[in-house]
């Protein structure tokens, strides 16, 4: 402002050129005033062309893109006309927005300006077709074009593997060098990522050794990261691990790649390792250790890099946020899941379909489905995955027909259902005892909707029938199984046995699971009791013999409790907590009474494994 009264006074400001400069400090700089560049814009008499471009310009790069539409209504308005360069950061805006419709609309004015032959505007133009998804008229603009570049074709390649199309941008990398175009670094980085996309390592590696052997080709860091990335996804980690360590300036990419490449194939203490000694951390490279511990199921090293990271000041985000209530579902942790959703809401974060299914996901699976269902429908925004986590959640609870409601709801939706939903749905049936629903969506999943049923299906079936007591049908499904039975389907099928007491079938699973796994003594024990519930005492007093005879011992039980926001973990006769002497206590007294207890005799008490006092 000081330098525009300056200019008022001095009478500079009716001066174009000198007013163009102005409005080019606002828009541009570093210290950008954008709003105060649209109002002075406004306030000058003589605007020029160039004024009207900048603050176009200004407004693409910042985050209020569609201010850039706004101005070119003004300009369209005003006595200066577009050129080749307005139309390119107008185009940018509209894809960053997004909105396509304003987009076509000024292509249009390009065209009948006759500005699409200009190559600036023609890349931007293919950038604008490939960002808002509409790759088949930004194929057809590409291929019917007679200007295009080397820019042109990074633009398309680029674009499309953005889009999630690596397959496309590979067969344009292909057809340049049929037509002996020249790639650059930024070429090779599409070229490398859709083979990272793909995990096509062999592919990967023959754009390695071009890169090595073409000495004209600048090995740029961004580039190096691309090669990072492509072999740590294909699973190559030493030749990713050696790239990394020659780049001498190493980025945040950099880093954030190889901790991200190490936690994906389970090295989760060499990527802490790594991430250690990363410096200068921002919220990314902590979201790729937390991710990494919660896709291995370390939901409590999950967790407490979660309070380290809350001490370091590093404000989490909504992938944070993700990964944290993912953590807290694979461990029951329902007062770190409320503190998460607290804390979404305080902040004021907007519950978009991750955050949003992330939250069903984890009040279901730790015993909340009233709150579950409260989040669910609450939600503006639901994809196939909201549903499957709201229809798996009511078929763990019991809720069988509320899972079955849901998912007609959402076939009404036109959501495509997968695999993880018709589990959850045919779970649903199997706790409900629905013998016809789960026969029929068993039939819908593979007539109507295409899919392979896989074990988990297999293993639903298994047990809806084998607990109505349809045995034989039971094991006919299981041997007449396209893949290989596994011992949870086994499994299904003993414990369905030992319900309704049929030894001989009972036997023949157990046998089968013994197969699979000879040192599970689960098997034994259950299979002793079923001769015993029997009175087959012999064959049971065989069981054990057989049990001692390959020395299998009982593995100890497991339990694990949240208190205070913090979840312990207890096994049988377990003496690590720093108060297992009251915890015994206060078990030993809970015994005593619970044995005065109606309806208590039930319990085994022989199976109850308490220390000497």
């Amino acid at each position: 402002m000081q330098i525009q009264a300056q200019m008022v006074v001095s009478g500079l400001i009716s001066d174009a050129i000198a007013s163009s400069r102005l409005v080019s400090f606002c828009a541009i700089s570093r210290s950008a005033h954008l709003d105060y560049c649209s109002s002075l814009l406004d306030g000058l008499k003589n605007t020029n062309l160039f004024s009207w471009n900048v603050a176009i310009r200004g407004y693409s790069d910042s985050v209020q893109p569609k201010e850039s539409i706004f101005l070119y209504i003004k300009l369209l308005r005003s006595a200066s006309r577009p050129d080749n360069f307005t139309h390119p950061f107008l185009f940018k805006a509209c894809a960053k927005i997004p909105d396509f419709g304003a987009g076509v609309l000024v292509f249009g004015h390009a065209l009948q300006l006759g500005l699409c032959s200009d190559l600036f505007v023609f890349n931007s133009l293919v950038q604008l077709f490939v960002l808002c998804g509409d790759l088949s008229d930004a194929h057809k603009l590409f291929d019917e074009s007679c200007v295009r570049d080397l820019v042109s074709w990074n633009t398309m390649i680029n674009g499309l593997v953005r889009r999630g199309s690596p397959r496309e941008a590979l067969k344009l990398v292909k057809k340049m060098e049929e037509e002996a175009i020249s790639p650059d670094s930024v070429t090779m980085i599409g070229a490398i990522s859709s083979c990272a996309q793909l995990q096509a390592l062999g592919q990967g590696r023959k754009f390695h050794r071009f890169l090595v052997e073409n000495d004209r080709m600048e090995f740029t860091v961004p580039l190096t990261n691309a090669l990072i990335d492509m072999y740590t996804k294909c699973g190559s980690l030493e030749p990713a691990r050696a790239l990394f360590d020659a780049i001498s300036s190493k980025t945040a990419v950099s880093w954030t790649t190889m901790i991200s490449g190490y936690a994906k194939f389970g090295l989760l203490d060499v990527s802490r390792k790594l991430f250690d000694e990363m410096p200068d951390k921002d919220v990314i490279p902590w979201n790729a250790l937390l991710s990494g511990y919660v896709q291995n199921l370390r939901a409590k090293e999950a967790l407490a890099l979660f309070n380290e990271m809350q001490i370091s000041s590093v404000e989490p985000d909504e992938i944070t946020l993700v990964s944290l209530l993912s953590a807290c579902s694979q461990i029951g942790a329902l007062e770190m899941g409320i503190w998460a959703h607290g804390y979404i809401n305080r902040r004021k974060f907007c519950t978009n379909v991750a955050l949003g299914t992330a939250l069903v996901d984890m009040y279901a699976k730790c015993g909340n489905i009233d709150k579950a269902s409260s989040v669910f429908s609450k939600m503006a925004d639901k994809n196939s995955l909201t549903w499957t986590a709201m229809i798996s959640g009511f078929a763990n609870h019991g809720h069988a027909l509320e899972a079955i409601w849901h998912f007609e709801r959402m076939m009404e939706k036109g959501l495509e259902p997968d695999e993880v939903t018709f589990i959850g749905v045919l779970s649903a049936c199997c706790h409900g005892g629905l013998i016809h629903e789960g026969r029929m969506f068993f039939h819908k999943m593979t007539s109507v909707y295409k899919l392979r049923p896989n074990l988990k299906h297999y293993s639903c079936m298994v047990d809806l029938l084998g607990r109505a007591g349809l045995l034989r049908e039971a094991e006919e499904m299981v041997k007449n199984m396209p893949i290989k039975p596994d011992a949870i389907i086994w499994s299904a099928l003993f414990f369905a046995c030992r319900i309704h007491r049929n030894v001989p079938l009972g036997v023949r699973a157990a046998a089968k699971l013994l197969e699979l796994d000879p040192s599970d003594s689960g098997i034994y024990i259950l299979l002793a009791n079923l001769y015993a519930e029997e009175n087959m005492r012999d064959e049971a007093d065989n069981v054990w013999a057989l049990m001692k005879e390959r020395g299998v011992e009982k593995i100890p039980g497991c339990s694990t409790i949240e208190l205070n926001g913090s979840v312990y973990e207890f096994v049988v006769r377990d003496d690590s907590h720093p108060e297992h002497e009251e915890v015994y206590a206060c078990l030993r007294r809970l015994y005593e009474q619970l044995k005065h207890c109606e309806n208590f005799f039930s319990i085994c008490f022989d199976d109850l494994s308490l220390p000497d006092k």
